[in-house]
């Protein structure tokens, strides 16, 4: 009694903590952290601790871990502990020989000095992959408090423009011509000469707190600006001076020295709830979205009219006169309502396609509940690797319905052999998502890039999919087979009825063609933002916009899909199994074709590796967005395939 009593006493104290500090904190957001001038363990800490990320380049897909280069490093590396999303994606924090205590200005601070001997084969092999980085316009990306450290800066239009991340440097080519961030200074102008970023001048914004509520001071902005200096004297530096150039040709011995100076400034105007906005600010695309989402509405509002007129008026109509027919005269009637001793026909391949209706209800809903959990907050761009960790897991938890969806409908088209059906649907799809995961990974060991997911990773991978995700697939097969199939309401004739010569809109091929283009139609401006923050590492963060597009999408390849399914069915061609799969699942056709554009007109990517890894992420990407799609129109074409047929008396 007494333990029970204590225990309860104990919960009563926390929930009551946490009811006390919900009133002050951000929910969907990460704990905050306070900062003071003298240690404090219990209520804030004085030192402060600046993280490096991998470094990544729009010219290139491969990305490198910090230690790749020849930067300086930390003495007491340790890196965080990284969720499954971030390992996926690459990212690989530690921690930097960078650390500053709260409120202590700093000028020009030595971090360490490289040296390369002209005579060293391993220094020449050094400091030409440092080249490398400059050529392609690798960048650093730096954290503090948990926030990207940016680079602000002002462009044509006096626009400013805040990039999460800085390059490590910049070329001058043969022809005197600067690249990238050499234009930036009219002092990096030796030909043929590369310019390194050895000096940091850096800027932290923090929030006094409240004094009133016991709120200590809290970090919301972290600037940085990358400039070159030669240091003339590395034991006592004074970044002044001229750049630090780096010749093309490595023939004498040379010494870079890193260093860094740090300043605080107070700004009650900022709330910590708040701090991310200084990032976003060169992100004014609410305009475009808007305008998107309202070009999305106008589609949708004309293929509603659509579907209305045709359910209201013309389908209406026919029923109310084919019931009211006798049965000689109704055998005189054309359209859709002679076709229905053959329209619930089991399609050829029924087995493929229950297979892959199965696994479009698994991607499906798990695309809804992680852009849901996303519009929350929940999995908001501070919390790293959060969104890819949450799709795994509810895909693998996603198996249950994956396989009774699977298992019922291969079971309405007659199917018997319901081993191969369970056995396809646990292994078809993700296995041609894993064999092709696989050899892109292969190919990022092989350049040695730290996107390359680790072996242990894999195993773990592979852990979940045959240990829960296989599993759950079974289950719920076996509860798919042992419910009946779908009965159609309307029974099917013995003999074939034949298809009459089909026009050429209403052939399969132009048919499935026409699907496709007002469902992506409503995506590309949003898959605009997306394929960016992809390929050209910006950050994405409007996942409402986001979700309602998904929503959107969903209701264009339902009406789309449907109309074109009534037309085909008035032309009394009554394959419309397979061509509702296809006529939306053709949208990841023109997604393909898009990725092919984007690549070549907004990408600056160069190398083999990196154009295979492209197209061998992008084939994944399209894929599932196949399966998505086409489980979607399929879906609301079978919904109303049943309701006009379930209309008519038919003796």
């Amino acid at each position: 009694m007494v333990c029970s009593s204590r225990v309860n006493r104990n919960f009563r104290r926390t929930l009551l903590t946490v009811v006390r500090s919900s009133f002050g904190f951000y929910l969907p957001g990460l704990a905050p952290v306070s900062f003071c001038e003298k240690e404090d363990a219990k209520e804030c800490q004085k030192d402060i601790q600046l993280f490096v990320n991998r470094l990544d380049s729009v010219e290139s897909v491969l990305p490198y871990e910090y230690d790749a280069f020849d930067f300086c490093k930390d003495t007491d590396e340790r890196r965080p502990s990284e969720n499954l999303g971030q390992v996926l994606f690459g990212e690989r924090i530690e921690t930097s020989p960078y650390k500053f205590s709260f409120k202590a200005d700093k000028a020009c601070v030595k971090v360490c000095t490289k040296s390369y001997d002209a005579g060293s084969r391993e220094d020449k092999l050094k400091l030409d992959f440092l080249k490398k980085g400059m050529e392609l316009n690798y960048q650093h990306h730096w954290i503090v408090d948990n926030m990207p450290v940016t680079w602000c800066y002002i462009v044509e239009g006096n626009q400013k423009v805040c990039n999460p991340g800085f390059p490590i440097g910049c070329l001058v080519n043969q022809e005197g011509k600067p690249k990238d961030a050499c234009v930036i200074n009219a002092d990096f102008n030796k030909k043929n000469t590369y310019y390194i970023f050895n000096h940091v001048d850096i800027t932290i914004v923090y929030h006094s707190g409240d004094e009133t509520n016991g709120m200590s001071p809290r970090l919301v902005a972290a600037t940085l600006e990358p400039r070159s200096v030669k240091h003339s004297d590395e034991d006592s530096p004074s970044c002044e001076g001229t750049p630090m150039d780096i010749p093309a040709e490595f023939k004498s011995n040379l010494k870079v020295t890193y260093s860094y100076s740090v300043k605080f400034q107070q700004n009650d105007d900022i709330r910590w709830a708040s701090r991310w906005d200084y990032i976003l600010v060169s992100m004014p695309r609410t305009n475009i979205q808007w305008f998107s989402i309202m070009n999305s509405l106008v589609i949708i509002l004309f293929l509603s009219g659509m579907v209305a007129m045709i359910m209201l008026r013309t389908l209406h109509k026919d029923i109310a006169r084919y019931n009211q027919m006798d049965q000689e005269e109704a055998q005189e009637e054309s359209g859709w309502k002679q076709v229905h001793g053959d329209v619930f026909r089991p399609p050829r391949m029924g087995m493929l396609l229950s297979v892959f209706l199965g696994q479009g209800t698994q991607v499906f809903i798990m695309t809804f509940i992680t852009l849901f959990l996303a519009c929350l907050g929940f999995l908001s761009p501070a919390n790293r690797g959060a969104l890819m960790t949450c799709a795994v897991v509810l895909w693998v938890l996603l198996g249950t319905p994956a396989g009774y969806v699977s298992a019922r409908l291969y079971k309405t088209f007659g199917g018997e052999n319901w081993k191969t059906n369970v056995f396809l649907t646990a292994f078809l799809c993700p296995g041609i998502v894993f064999v092709d995961f696989f050899l892109m990974n292969l190919i990022l060991w092989v350049e040695g890039s730290s996107a390359a997911v680790p072996f242990g990773t894999l195993v773990a991978i592979l852990a979940l999919w045959f240990g829960i995700s296989v599993p759950l697939t079974f289950v719920g097969a076996y509860f798919g087979f042992k419910k009946p199939g779908i009965e159609p309401p309307v029974r099917t004739n013995q003999i074939p009825r034949q298809i009459p010569p089909q026009t050429f809109f209403t052939k399969l091929v132009p048919g499935i063609i026409m699907g496709g283009i007002l469902p992506f139609g409503c995506i590309f401006i949003q898959l605009f933002f997306i394929l960016n923050s992809i390929w050209s590492h910006q950050m994405y963060y409007m996942f409402g916009f986001l979700f309602l597009v998904f929503i959107i999408l969903v209701i264009t390849c339902s009406e789309a899909t449907v109309l074109l399914c009534y037309f085909h069915l008035c032309a009394e061609d009554y394959h419309w199994w397979w061509r509702s799969f296809l006529t939306s699942g053709f949208t990841a056709v023109y997604l393909f074709v898009y990725a092919v554009h984007y690549f070549f007109s907004k990408l600056q990517i160069i190398g083999a590796a990196s154009t295979i890894l492209y197209f061998g992420y992008t084939l994944i990407m399209v894929l599932i967005f196949f399966i998505f799609t086409g489980t979607i129109g399929f879906f609301a074409c079978f919904l109303f395939v049943n309701k006009i047929y379930s209309l008519l008396k038919v003796d």
